[in-house]
């Protein structure tokens, strides 16, 4: 069970700031479980705006781009639980450990985030315990619960990507990743029904990137821990920036996910 500090002492969310937290769909019948961890935009009323212009603030670097209404999407068509984060990444990125240097960037894929700049450890902690945990004690919860109840879980984390990194020109010409670390069956499986049901579009295992025990959060620490199968979906963000897109990708993505869950029926 994760441990969680007493928030009595913190003080950057104010009244009128959004919870951090939104759980959908709690009582979904499906064993799949859903999360997104860069949902939302959201800034804290005391941070302003980061410094950081509104154009930048509709790039990959604030937000995953279209992830939100694919997760919202999957529950929807799966009868699956989801729980997301409101708030920007720019803020504190919840998905990474307090440790982690990007867990407060600053500076992301070529802009410079000047609220960043000359965060105190204090003030990191700060936006640690009011933003990051509550998102993480609510997955603890809700996985804990499921357990107790008998319920099988095979937890899905919701992401997106950028096509073209900024800062280096890096190109991503794929379509859809989906991420593991040490364990792969959950991410192979999936692999396997979506190229079958969409033979034309391009699916690559750990990229855009890998997932990693030390840099990464949700994965490691609710899926690997628990041991029950997981996977990180990535899709391009180009294909899912309007709602039609979303919608196309949730229809996409959950049939194959039916399936690939199907295979650990009895086991998760």
């Amino acid at each position: 069970m994760l441990r969680f500090a007493d928030r009595d002492t913190t003080r950057l969310l104010q009244a009128g700031d959004p919870d951090p937290v939104e759980r959908i769909n709690s009582a979904g019948a499906s064993g799949i479980f859903l999360t997104c961890e860069h949902a939302g935009r959201a800034v804290p009323a005391a941070l302003g705006d980061l410094g950081v212009s509104p154009a930048d603030m509709d790039r990959h670097i604030a937000y995953d781009v279209g992830a939100e209404g694919v997760a919202r999407g999957l529950s929807e068509r799966l009868d699956a639980a989801l729980v997301l984060q409101r708030y920007s990444r720019l803020v504190i990125d919840c998905n990474r450990p307090l440790e982690a240097k990007d867990c407060v960037v600053r500076e992301s894929d070529g802009t410079v985030v000047p609220a960043n700049a000359d965060v105190s450890d204090r003030e990191r902690r700060s936006r640690f315990v009011e933003i990051h945990q509550p998102l993480h004690e609510a997955i603890a919860v809700a996985l804990d619960q499921r357990r107790a109840a008998g319920k099988p879980s095979l937890l899905v984390s919701v992401h997106s990507f950028t096509p073209i990194m900024r800062a280096t020109g890096a190109v991503r010409d794929f379509e859809l990743g989906l991420l593991y670390n040490h364990d792969a069956r959950l991410a192979e499986r999936l692999a396997e029904t979506f190229r079958a049901a969409n033979p034309g579009v391009a699916v690559k295992l750990n990229a855009p990137y890998h997932v990693d025990d030390v840099s990464d959060f949700t994965i490691p620490v609710h899926g690997e821990r628990r041991g029950i199968p997981h996977v990180l979906v990535e899709v391009r963000n180009d294909l899912i920036n309007d709602a039609r897109g979303q919608q196309e990708w949730a229809d996409r993505l959950a049939g194959p996910l039916r399936l690939a869950a199907d295979s650990f029926e009895g086991n998760a």
